[in-house]
């Protein structure tokens, strides 16, 4: 009976955040997809002409895997964002604090509901790709498990951003100044032997790098560093964040008013 209490519990908040963003997939899912298709069609095919190879691939080849991963991190992290914020401006996640539903149960369920939209909106991206580049994927195991364990990864970090903002502008601000600026050094658009020795020393302790380039490897079959060191990255990533966003669920003031 506890089991099924906590699986309803978790249930019921995934169908909330789905519906939450699939309502208005025109604010949601559709802009999105029209950014990375202007990316394709600018970057990819208009300058991917001049520029021809990168990596030993088409250059719009070897930026389809970046720009699915960046249109992923992007919306996987501000679906959490925006909507635990929601939640606790109109102090309903009280509701669910003081409800019998463990912390982990909650936490799980916006997760989930961040990784829904960010791999929806990467399944359209891919899709849309398809009409600019061939793709073969390398390893597929490889590419579902980068697409997801990132996927974790910002849904988490959006969940912190969203117990420490205390207006709407604080949640536009990590992504603005931080997510932003670290998705364009990530390797999204150039392969890291391009850059000078300093430049490759600054990606290199730039995590996005690590998982663009994993999700390349699984794509294309080609990558910058080594699929372990990202995938033990990845795991880093999410095991820190989860034990924090569990951490401040149980004694952050920034949830309980």
């Amino acid at each position: 009976m506890l089991v099924n209490h906590k699986f309803i519990a978790f249930e019921t908040i995934v169908i909330k955040e789905v519906r939450r963003f699939s309502r208005i997939w025109v604010q949601t899912l559709v802009p999105p997809a029209i950014t990375i298709g202007l990316y394709f069609v600018i970057f990819g095919n208009l300058v991917g002409r001049r520029i021809g190879e990168m990596g030993g691939f088409q250059y719009m080849e070897f930026i389809v895997p970046g720009l699915i991963m960046m249109s992923v991190i992007q919306n996987s992290y501000s679906n959490v964002v925006s909507s635990f914020f929601s939640h606790k401006f109109q102090r309903s996640v009280e509701e669910l604090l003081v409800s019998p539903v463990p912390n982990y149960i909650i936490l799980t369920g916006f997760v989930a509901g961040g990784m829904a939209r960010g791999l929806a909106v990467g399944m359209i991206v891919t899709t849309m790709s398809l009409f600019f580049a061939d793709l073969h994927i390398e390893n597929p195991l490889i590419t579902v498990a980068v697409v997801l364990m990132t996927s974790i990864v910002f849904s988490l970090a959006g969940f912190i951003n969203a117990v420490f903002a205390n207006n709407f502008d604080d949640i536009s601000i990590i992504p603005t100044f931080v997510l932003t600026p670290l998705i364009y050094l990530g390797g999204v658009f150039y392969s890291i032997q391009l850059l000078p020795p300093f430049w490759q020393l600054v990606s290199a302790i730039n995590p996005i790098f690590y998982m663009v380039n994993a999700f390349r490897y699984g794509i294309l079959g080609s990558s910058d560093v080594d699929v372990y060191w990202a995938f033990l990255i990845l795991a880093v990533f999410i095991a820190v964040l989860y034990s924090g966003c569990i951490w401040m669920l149980r004694h952050s003031t920034g949830i309980r008013a």
